[in-house]
């Protein structure tokens, strides 16, 4: 068996449109952070937007980008909708988990206050029972 080379040079193929869509999506993302940066300068600076407010908007923010990365490098963009679904679901129930979580912890947090060493406890009052007093 012999191993031949062709003499024709290859030209290297372009995917010029591959390559647009990925420098969009890193000006689109880059565009997104800095606006968050310019967001948290501007409140450090002035208080002005509130950090409730700003808070919020950093959230939508970031779902947005996560979205978008999601949508872009992992293609779910252009798949079909039970296909997304199966992967959004339990993402966002991981969410719910995150949420219950930090809601528990706090309560804990404060139960724990409560029972610090040297905090005497009150045993709780029997409210008194109406119309049921006895008259002698």
């Amino acid at each position: 068996m012999e191993h031949t080379q062709s003499s024709e040079i290859i030209e290297p193929v372009h995917h010029d449109s591959s390559t647009k869509k990925i420098w969009r999506t890193f000006w689109i993302l880059l565009g997104i952070t800095i606006a968050e940066v310019g967001l948290a300068f501007l409140h450090l600076e002035t208080g002005f937007p509130n950090r409730m407010f700003l808070n919020g908007i950093f959230v939508i923010l970031t779902f947005f980008k996560a979205f978008y990365i999601v949508a872009e490098f992992m293609h779910l963009g252009h798949e079909i909708k039970n296909l997304v679904m199966t992967i959004l679901m339990p993402l966002l129930l991981f969410i719910w988990f995150i949420v219950a979580f930090l809601y528990e912890g706090h309560s804990w947090k404060n139960m724990r206050k409560d029972l610090a060493p040297g905090t005497k406890v009150e045993a709780p009052k029997a409210p008194a029972a109406e119309g049921h007093e006895k008259h002698y």
